[in-house]
């Protein structure tokens, strides 16, 4: 056999396994996937917003947009809060790991969690850092629960804030 020839060979089925291993399935967090938006009024003490959860780069990651705001209160003025959170595979093709950023210069690395009808993010822990835990808990077919906590130590979180989306599309 020629070298050549040989050296495609390896190659081809390098990157075929190589393929193989990162190509993302999404089945456990199928029912997320979509545009939602929220039930809050936008009203002082309630605020709106939306987000979607997008396959990108060929299915090889989702992408979760959340755009929230908040209206000025008598003691807190208006915010607007933006993120972006990528959504990425293991060498197995699990779901496992996902990365954050927001319009606060916050960036937090998440681990993920599965059951039927909960997906939760775990950030990592971090000496002198609070533990963050976001929480999708599928209601019904188009109603979810998000719940962002935080914890000092791990073992006990705090709601810092709760709400309910739906389904648009």
């Amino acid at each position: 056999m020629n070298r050549p020839f040989l050296l495609t060979m390896i190659l081809t089925l390098s990157l075929a396994a190589s393929f193989a291993q990162t190509t993302a399935t999404w089945n456990k967090c199928k029912w997320l996937i979509g545009d939602w938006v929220g039930e809050g009024s936008g009203k002082p003490g309630q605020g709106k917003g939306s987000f979607s959860l997008k396959e990108d780069l060929l299915g090889k990651v989702l992408v979760r947009k959340n755009h929230s705001e908040y209206p000025a209160t008598t003691d807190k003025p208006a915010v607007v809060h933006d993120d972006l959170m990528i959504i990425y595979t293991d060498f197995g093709g699990n779901p496992s790991k996902a990365i954050y950023f927001d319009n606060e210069g916050h960036t937090i690395n998440y681990s993920i969690t599965y059951s039927d009808n909960l997906i939760s993010f775990l950030s990592d822990k971090i000496p002198g850092v609070p533990v963050f835990r976001l929480s999708y808990a599928l209601i019904d077919n188009t109603t979810v629960n998000i719940k962002f906590e935080m914890s000092q130590d791990g073992e006990k979180f705090m709601t810092y804030t709760e709400g309910k989306c739906k389904k648009v599309n």
